[in-house]
C-alpha cells in the first residue's frame, strides 16, 4: 500500500486542461499500487460518476472532489477582472466526506454555473460557508488565494485569508503545497513555514494533467487548442515543466524529501472521505402536489388530470377509451412513472403560457394515450392506432423516453 494520496488530478473533463481518460488514470494507479484517489476537476463534476463507478470495479477508494473557482468578492461581481479570467477567480480544492458533503459539491458546482459564471464558473464565501457541512478545502495550487495573497499582498493579507477559510471549514481546512520544479514554486518554503507557525495541517500534492511524463508535449498542443494559439507562440498560456503527471508514491518522497509528513497527511484526508453514492435505482425530482390535493397520492392526481384532459379533446368518451386509458395508467403506477409524467406536463405547460414554441410530441410517446390527454403529445393515438407498449410496458427496463421539442 502506498502511503501517499493524489489528492489533486484534473481529468479529461476539466476542459482541454485535463487530459486523463479516466479508466486509464485508474489502471495506472493500480498499477503503481494506490488504494484512494481523488478526482478534482475544474469547476464540474461532470466525470464524477463515471470515476466512481469506474474506482469501485478496480478496487480502488474513490475521493470525490473539485477544484472550485473562488470569487475574490462576490459571485454575482463580473468586474473584477479583464479578458480571460485574471483575478476572477481563485482556485480551491474541495473534497467529500460523505453524503452530505457530496450533495453540497453538487449544490456549490450548480450555483457556480448559475450565478457566478464569469469566463469560469465561480462561486464565493457566502456558499461556501453554507455549503461547506460535509467538506474538507485544501489551498490548492499558486493560483489559491493563499499563495497569491502571500506573494503578492504580504503575509498578514494571507493570514486573514486563512483565518476566513478556517472559520469556514475549521479543522478540515488544509495548506497544499506543489513542486513541479517551477522556480516560482520557491514561494511554497513561505506557506510551508506558515503552516507551522499557525499550527495548521499541511499536504503536499502533485497537480495531475496528464498521465504520464511522456504526455506532456501532447497535453501542452492541447492547450494550444484551448488558447487558439500555435506552440511556437511565446506568448501563449503554457505549464514550463514536464512534472504534471501521476507519479508514484516514490516519486513524491523523492520531490518533498523534507516535507515528508505533508505526504503523510494525505492519507488523514483519503481516511475522512467516504462518500457512497447509491446506484442502480432511479433518482427523479419529486413532483409537489398543489396544496388543495395534499391527500392524494402522485398516482390519484396524474388520474384525475389524464381524465380531465380525456373529457376535454374527445366530444363523446366510449368504454374503450375509459379502459385503454385506465390501462396506460395502471402500467405506469405499476412502473413508478406518475411523477415523470407529471414533471413533464408542468414543463410543457409553462412553455406554452409564455409563448415559448413547443412541439407537438416525437417518437414512441405518441402512443400513450395519457400523455395526449395530459397534452403532453399533440397526436391522437387513437385516431393513428399508436400502441402504448413501443412506449412503455411493464417487461420494459429501461425509463421511458418522451421526446419534446423547445424553441431557445
Amino acid at each position: 500500500m502506498a502511503d501517499f494520496v493524489h489528492l489533486h488530478n484534473h481529468t479529461h473533463f476539466s476542459l482541454l486542461d485535463g487530459a486523463i481518460d479516466i479508466k486509464k488514470m485508474l489502471k495506472r494507479a493500480t498499477e503503481l499500487g494506490f488504494t484512494s484517489l481523488a478526482i478534482t476537476d475544474h469547476g464540474n463534476m461532470f466525470g464524477v460518476l463515471d470515476f466512481y463507478l469506474e474506482a469501485k470495479k478496480v478496487g480502488i477508494k474513490p475521493i470525490i472532489g473539485m477544484e472550485a473557482y473562488i470569487a475574490p468578492a462576490s459571485r454575482f461581481d463580473k468586474r473584477s477582472a479583464g479578458k480571460g479570467g485574471g483575478q476572477a477567480a481563485f482556485h480551491l480544492v474541495l473534497l467529500a466526506k460523505n453524503e452530505q458533503g457530496y450533495k453540497n459539491l453538487m449544490k456549490l458546482s450548480s450555483i457556480a454555473y448559475l450565478e457566478g459564471f464569469y469566463y469560469k464558473p465561480r462561486i464565493d464565501k457566502e456558499v461556501l460557508q453554507q455549503y461547506s457541512e460535509g467538506l474538507i478545502a485544501t489551498s490548492a495550487c499558486m493560483k489559491g488565494e493563499i499563495f497569491y495573497k502571500y506573494h503578492n499582498r504580504g503575509k498578514q493579507e494571507a493570514i486573514k485569508a486563512i483565518e476566513e477559510y478556517l472559520d469556514i471549514f475549521g479543522e478540515d481546512f488544509y495548506l497544499e503545497i506543489q513542486n513541479h520544479n517551477i522556480p516560482e514554486e520557491a514561494g511554497y518554503e513561505a506557506i510551508y513555514k506558515l503552516a507551522k507557525e499557525m499550527s495548521l495541517p499541511v499536504i503536499a500534492t502533485n497537480d495531475v494533467h496528464y498521465l504520464k511524463k511522456e504526455h506532456h508535449t501532447s497535453h501542452d498542443v492541447m492547450l494550444c487548442i484551448q488558447s487558439r494559439k500555435t506552440i511556437y507562440d511565446q506568448n501563449r498560456m503554457k505549464y514550463n515543466t514536464t512534472e504534471l503527471y501521476l507519479k508514484s508514491a516514490d516519486e513524491m518522497y523523492q520531490v518533498f524529501k523534507d516535507q515528508a509528513d505533508a505526504l503523510e497527511r494525505t492519507l488523514e484526508i483519503a481516511e475522512k472521505c467516504n462518500v457512497e453514492i447509491e446506484t442502480g435505482k432511479l433518482l427523479l425530482p419529486k413532483f409537489p402536489l398543489p396544496p388543495e390535493y395534499s391527500d392524494y397520492t402522485l398516482d390519484d392526481f396524474l388520474r384525475e388530470e389524464a381524465f380531465r384532459g380525456l373529457k376535454e379533446r374527445y366530444e363523446t368518451i366510449t368504454p374503450e377509451m375509459e379502459e385503454r386509458l385506465n390501462y396506460e395508467l395502471s402500467v405506469i403506477q405499476k412502473t413508478g412513472y406518475a411523477g415523470y409524467f407529471l414533471i413533464v406536463k408542468d414543463f410543457i405547460d409553462f412553455a406554452r403560457r409564455n409563448d415559448i414554441p413547443v412541439g407537438l410530441g416525437r417518437g414512441s410517446a405518441a402512443g400513450s394515450l395519457v400523455a395526449y390527454s395530459l397534452g403532453i403529445t399533440r397526436v391522437d393515438p387513437l385516431r393513428y392506432d399508436l400502441l402504448f407498449e413501443r412506449f412503455l410496458n411493464p417487461e420494459r427496463v429501461s425509463m421511458p423516453d418522451i421526446d419534446i421539442d423547445f424553441c431557445f
